[in-house]
């Protein structure tokens, strides 16, 4: 049976209470007509997780596989066309479900949700085998190693939406500065500005992160551009701003359309996702994948952090 990696319960108060990882057997499920089941290469984690494990995130679940993120090889497949021309290839999935292509945001709101955790999409690909919809897969890109491939979905999605839907300025020329340059959607924010021609400058508390930065594109100077709500529940808007025509835009994940917009650029552009750390071993290595979550809550990584699940064919062991 394969396995997986969920929380277990334990007493405590929202923001105090730690959950620990468990590792469980999942049962052996068919895919149905529609529906493609693959084997994981790798998994990667977001800030999600780390507020799962705190009991911060809604809807926390107790025996559903952790993480939004990763990467495969289609092993089987329902018995439709669409869903057989999978079959071995590599793939990245969508890490949110239940958002077509509406620019404005989900057509149904309630019915949007990220993979990994909650009851609202029991699926999470912390595990051996995920079997899900073969429309909610995109091919890996060739130039992509697996665990680069499960750093990309969700922080490539948000950026992609941030910079490109919403902002309107990932476009040659137009200057840019990114806050708080390290964190997945950040870095991938970078990447897809400099890929674009966008002159992009980022800040940092850690002059570390700041010289990263400068070797992937970053420059001094530029335009403010903010998102994300890791920082803060609450974010300050002054009388100030209004009367500088500061335009503020929320955004957050993306549709399925954005999702295949992104995967597409990264593939033509051979843009690689920032891996800070990838730990080996698979999901046995429970300390190591621990360890992720420290590195998270440290905030010390510069990109993301990764776990192998499982070898690709041709892959060295070394």
């Amino acid at each position: 049976m394969p396995s997986a990696i969920t929380i277990r319960k334990v007493n405590g108060t929202p923001g105090q209470v730690w959950y620990p990882l468990e590792q469980v057997k999942q049962p052996n499920v068919q895919p149905r007509e529609n529906q493609v089941s693959i084997r994981m290469t790798a998994a990667a984690l977001n800030h999600r997780d780390l507020f799962l494990r705190q009991h911060l995130y809604p809807g926390v679940t107790f025996g559903i596989p952790l993480l939004a993120d990763g990467a495969g090889v289609v092993v089987s497949s329902g018995s439709s066309p669409a869903a057989k021309t999978w079959l071995n290839k590599r793939v990245i999935l969508n890490p949110g479900s239940g958002w077509k292509d509406d620019p404005e945001g989900p057509e149904d709101p309630k019915g949007y949700a990220y993979l990994g955790g909650t009851k609202m999409n029991p699926v999470g690909t912390l595990t051996d085998v995920v079997t899900i919809d073969a429309s909610e897969l995109e091919e890996t890109p060739k130039h992509l190693s697996s665990a680069e491939a499960a750093a990309l979905p969700l922080t490539g999605l948000t950026a992609w939406r941030a910079t490109v839907t919403k902002s309107g300025n990932c476009k040659p020329g137009r200057s840019i500065l990114i806050t708080g340059i390290g964190g997945g959607v950040a870095l991938m924010a970078l990447l897809f500005m400099t890929a674009a021609g966008a002159n992009v400058f980022v800040t940092s508390s850690s002059e570390e992160k700041i010289e990263k930065a400068k070797k992937l594109g970053a420059v001094p100077g530029g335009t403010i551009v903010s998102y994300g709500m890791t920082i803060s529940p609450e974010m300050p808007f002054s009388m100030s701003a209004v009367l500088q025509n500061i335009d503020l835009r929320g955004s957050t994940g993306g549709s399925r359309k954005e999702f295949a917009d992104m995967v597409n650029f990264v593939s033509n552009k051979m843009i690689r996702p920032i891996v800070s750390r990838t730990v080996t071993g698979g999901l046995d290595n429970m300390e190591g994948i621990d360890s992720l979550f420290e590195d998270m809550k440290s905030g010390s990584q510069f990109g993301k952090l990764v776990i192998e699940i499982a070898k690709e064919a041709g892959e060295s062991n070394l």
